[in-house]
């Protein structure tokens, strides 16, 4: 296998597996060595993927998990030190988008909710993997924000805001653990086919949203899953801090 796809014995924790950039990372990892922990607040969903993916004779463990609350991001981590006694990978990928509203009326309520998961989600489960990953001398972090965490985002101000604050959790933890070896990224995909996306907007907002990017098409998950993968690698050692947009060009404008 090339080394750089070569993540055999590697221990990785994955939010959101469920569906999504969780699952197909989850499947991609499993094929390529990995021991993983997945876990997504659908119980049964992620079941299904973790015995889809033991099938094919990888390691895997399945819980639930609300990314919102402290102690369920701890179990998650818990429970890999306990079953493979380490962590090599953590990718905070659960997240939740909103429905189009003017910035004037987002309410409490609604950002209240992006915050508690997107951003609290995120900082719970960084926290409780660079812990680990100190008393092993390195790891890589990934965490998952968006387009709308590097620029505005009409429509979707509480959405925008909560990732913006993924970006800055990502680069002051790559500041604050470079010198342990412990590598934390960002990716910040465009509008992606990805269920969260799809049950947002019907296929002619999706016509629309496409015009936005050069390529005028949205992703496909495996495209942004495949960038994932990269970025993650054993191989790459020297990549930290970095938010990375995979938007066909967008950014390019």
């Amino acid at each position: 296998m090339d080394p750089l796809l070569d993540f055999t014995g590697k221990v990785a924790v994955i939010t959101g597996a469920a569906q999504g950039f969780g699952m197909l990372l989850a499947q991609e990892l499993a094929q390529r060595g990995a021991k993983l922990v997945i876990s997504d607040i659908n119980e049964a969903g992620v079941n299904k993927v973790a015995n889809d993916i033991a099938a094919s004779g990888a390691e895997v463990f399945a819980l639930q998990c609300d990314v919102a609350n402290n102690v369920d991001c701890k179990a998650m981590v818990d429970l890999a030190i306990e079953k493979f006694g380490r962590v090599d990978i953590g990718v905070n990928n659960a997240g939740v988008a909103h429905d189009f509203h003017a910035l004037h009326e987002i309410d409490e309520a609604l950002m209240d909710r992006q915050f508690a998961i997107n951003v609290k989600g995120v900082q719970f489960g960084m926290s409780h993997q660079i812990k680990q990953m100190l008393t092993q001398q390195g790891g890589a972090i990934l965490n998952v924000s968006s387009m709308a965490g590097l620029g505005g985002a009409a429509k979707v101000a509480a959405y925008s805001m909560a990732k913006h604050a993924v970006i800055g959790l990502t680069k002051t933890g790559a500041v604050e653990y470079g010198r342990h070896n412990i590598r934390i990224n960002a990716i910040c995909p465009f509008f992606t086919l990805t269920k969260m996306v799809t049950d947002m907007a019907d296929e002619s907002m999706q016509s629309k949203m496409s015009l936005g990017a050069p390529m005028k098409r949205l992703a496909e998950p495996k495209e942004v899953v495949a960038v994932m993968l990269m970025m993650l690698s054993p191989a790459n050692t020297y990549m930290t801090g970095q938010c990375i947009a995979i938007d066909g060009g967008v950014s390019a404008q």
